[in-house]
């Protein structure tokens, strides 16, 4: 337990200095329709460690969620896709592109969250209708009703939402049709199995008749395989994320596979 503790309290220096010294940044993973046009990316937080090297996000987001330093974070990979999305619209090439960005609780809980919003897009001038914002299932049921008036606000900026992770929580569809939504992402653990096992396969089919009977996109995230695709298209599936496609790029790779 010692040891744990220390090797979470030396983390947590590093994270701190890594947000100082800029060794956080973003990668981006393609979204792209049936026939493998790409419509847009999703910013993920990328660490590169001095010493360490690179550093799984699965180690360092929970660590950050748990220490307040998601603050911080998430406003460093929505200012880079504000700035991003900036320069992408200087270009008929990339004009099009959409940016979607992780939003977590502890950041969009934040009192002030919406003006921060505000003012990043009238600072940076990127398109808000080209950025999304991506919550999770438990985001929005924790406080159902300061959620709806916080995401009607942001929608009024022009920003539009998608609901990650579709599937995995406890969502009420009473809740759900009074969200204003643009778009439901299905979870990776369906998509997974969706061949192999009939559960996974109804649940998928499930979100997309609900989703596309609410006038809502669908995404399907974590798609490996043709076999998998293949599916989702025949089932009605709107876009595809996975490494069948990109893995998550620094911006330099990204641009050359567009």
């Amino acid at each position: 337990m010692q040891q744990a503790l220390h090797a979470r309290s030396s983390l947590e220096v590093d994270l701190r200095l890594g947000l100082a010294n800029g060794e956080l940044f973003a990668h981006y993973q393609a979204v792209v329709d049936p026939q493998g046009k790409v419509h847009g990316v999703e910013a993920l937080a990328r660490w590169n460690h001095p010493e360490r090297g690179a550093i799984s996000p699965m180690e360092f987001i929970p660590l950050a969620e748990q220490t307040g330093l998601i603050l911080p974070l998430g406003q460093l990979i929505l200012r880079a896709a504000c700035e991003q999305l900036v320069r992408w619209a200087a270009s008929t090439k990339t004009a099009h592109l959409s940016m979607a960005v992780n939003v977590s609780a502890r950041q969009f809980r934040q009192a002030d969250f919406v003006d921060q919003l505000r003012e990043l897009l009238e600072r940076s001038g990127a398109e808000p209708t080209r950025l999304k914002l991506e919550l999770t299932e438990s985001l929005v049921l924790d406080n159902v009703a300061d959620t709806i008036a916080k995401m009607h606000a942001i929608k009024l900026l022009g920003v539009t939402f998608s609901m990650d992770d579709f599937g995995t929580g406890y969502s009420s569809l009473s809740y759900l049709t009074r969200l204003p939504l643009d778009q439901l992402k299905i979870d990776r653990i369906f998509v997974a199995d969706v061949l192999t096992n009939r559960a996974d396969a109804a649940i998928s089919r499930t979100i997309m008749t609900l989703a596309h009977s609410m006038g809502l996109e669908v995404v399907a995230e974590g798609v490996e395989t043709q076999a998998q695709q293949d599916f989702l298209v025949a089932e009605g599936c709107d876009q595809f994320q996975g490494y069948l496609f990109s893995e998550p790029l620094p911006l330099a790779k990204l641009e050359a596979y567009l």
